[in-house]
């Protein structure tokens, strides 16, 4: 038989989808699924850094149309939101979620169904929301949705924190990757989201997404098809390095390289007590970060209008 669409079809058609949710389980025993490498062993119940055993967690599940337009499309992507989160982010909105882990505890093979019902909502695609920490648990949903008549393409929706090994399992699984760029320098990356070494393993993370799926392709309604959309989220004081993530995206990945530079910051969960993030971002930041993108010399990507729609007098 031909090559299939989407991808992982193949790999179902082949016995290697499965083979590799077993390979993804068998890390589980002494976790090295992201670059917090805990060593925890996960199957016997053991919690790792980001709090989770083997159970999957699930916030919520529905068709979202508040992605970038080509994740969104007309019909909307079919979201669904994992709970907790191999970080630690002292400003994340979803901090009911992501760290306290409130949400509802469902198996693979209800995974999977969740999966088949977003499909019969005919959103253009699956969007994996914080999958990262449960790799194995999705790959074993996905071998018995696939089985059932999934033909969605896969949206792996993450922090860009990821472990070579784990992104090796997803080779030919993911059609698109939704990574985040969140920093430039390590110490803030480590006081504020209890990353280490993130600017590193967040490099080598892009570097092989690009490799596997290349920018991002869109089809003739301009709906993402393939490739790679980075997000990179502006903060205050530039807690975030914004002109040297977007310089090294564009010069390390290339020009084409699609970014999304969100505006969307405001002071969630701790970020209260924090002198350097315990406000909103202000016109004149997204503005310097608009120009950091011209500067680069990136050619593609999305902005967000809010602030660039205030005057002076209106900024923070």
């Amino acid at each position: 038989m031909g090559t299939l669409y989407p991808s992982y079809l193949n790999l179902l058609e082949s016995g290697e989808l499965q083979r590799r949710a077993d390979r993804a389980w068998e890390m589980l025993e002494s976790c090295t699924i992201c670059p917090q490498n805990c060593h925890v062993n996960r199957l016997a119940g053991k919690r790792a850094v980001c709090r989770s055993a083997t159970e999957i967690i699930v916030g919520s599940w529905n068709v979202h149309r508040r992605e970038e337009p080509p994740i969104s499309g007309t019909r909307g992507a079919g979201t669904i939101f994992f709970g907790h989160c191999q970080a630690r982010c002292t400003y994340c909105q979803n901090y009911w979620l992501s760290q306290d882990g409130k949400g509802q505890q469902v198996t693979p093979a209800r995974l999977a169904q969740m999966m088949l019902f977003l499909q019969k909502r005919r959103v253009h695609n699956l969007d994996f929301v914080t999958p990262t920490h449960y790799v194995p648990q999705i790959l074993t949903a996905l071998v018995i949705a696939a089985a059932q008549g999934l033909r969605l393409p896969i949206v792996y929706n993450c922090a860009g924190y990821e472990n070579m090994e784990t992104l090796a399992l997803l080779d030919g699984v993911v059609d698109i990757y939704l990574p985040d760029a969140k920093y430039a320098d390590d110490k803030q990356a480590l006081r504020t989201s209890k990353m280490p070494h993130y600017v590193e393993s967040n490099r080598q993370t892009l570097r092989e997404m690009y490799r596997q799926v290349g920018p991002l392709t869109l089809d003739a309604d301009g709906i993402g098809v393939r490739g790679l959309l980075i997000r990179h989220l502006v903060m205050p004081n530039d807690i975030s390095g914004t002109p040297e993530v977007l310089r090294w995206i564009a010069d390390e990945l290339g020009p084409d390289t699609p970014v999304s530079v969100m505006d969307q910051y405001f002071p969630a969960w701790k970020a209260h007590n924090d002198p350097l993030l315990n406000r909103r971002l202000n016109w004149h930041e997204y503005r310097a970060a608009v120009d950091a993108m011209e500067a680069a010399g990136l050619t593609d990507g999305f902005l967000q209008e809010d602030l660039m729609e205030l005057d002076h007098s209106d900024a923070v």
